[in-house]
């Protein structure tokens, strides 16, 4: 797989402090695409000031700001990621050289810390992704990192708009049997100064197994 391809999408909610590591992180040749959802500490503008470029999605919602940074993807292959600084993006080549033999790569969080993972948001992910490997879905996490090619993943059609968004992909991808290669990618703490929607607060992973919820009941 072409590393020159690789557009990297990374929604973004008021992520100013992580930003600049971020970006900073990202291989020669992969290019990002930081999709600002309303952020109101001057994100936006870091991210273009680093030579990313921004565009702007006004409804709130991960789905709907990972489908913005998808739709204004040009390359081939794109990769997804959040911009609080938890995740290594230098570890990104390992996912797209897993495309050359699955329709997508994602990655499994090995944290490197005691602290890093809230226990409910741990317990929550530990759950729903437990019920999907008694489906058939080979997978222990719900995808932070991943890789996939542009058109197919358009092809796909996810709907969610929130929360719910990794979820509905898997499921998706799965009865279209797609192929799914897993690796292990490390966790760390975010950038200080920000703040996880999910695991940042009970509340927010709460909000978070709603929409799951929602996504398996359909």
């Amino acid at each position: 797989m072409n590393d020159d391809q690789v557009d990297v999408v990374l929604p973004c909610l008021d992520e100013a402090g992580a930003l600049p590591g971020v970006l900073a992180a990202l291989p020669a040749h992969y290019r990002a695409i930081v999709v600002d959802n309303g952020s109101s500490d001057g994100s936006a503008g870091i991210a273009a000031g680093l030579g990313a470029k921004v565009v702007h999605e006004p409804k709130r919602g991960y789905g709907a700001a990972v489908h913005t940074g998808l739709e204004a993807a040009t390359a081939d292959v794109v990769c997804f990621a959040d911009a609080d600084g938890s995740l290594d993006l230098a570890e990104l080549p390992m996912l797209v050289r897993g495309l050359a033999g699955a329709d997508m790569a994602v990655g499994r969080r090995v944290p490197n810390g005691r602290n890093v993972w809230p226990w409910h948001a741990r317990a929550g992910n530990a759950l729903i992704s437990s019920l999907l490997r008694y489906k058939g879905f080979p997978v222990h996490d719900i995808a932070p990192l991943r890789a996939v090619r542009r058109q197919a993943l358009l092809d796909l059609d996810v709907t969610d708009r929130a929360f719910g968004y990794p979820l509905e992909l898997l499921i998706k991808a799965r009865r279209a049997d797609w192929q799914i290669a897993e690796f292990d990618v490390s966790y760390g703490e975010r950038a200080k100064g920000t703040k996880s929607k999910v695991s940042g607060s009970l509340r927010g992973t709460l909000r978070a197994a709603r929409d799951f919820g929602r996504v398996l009941s359909r």
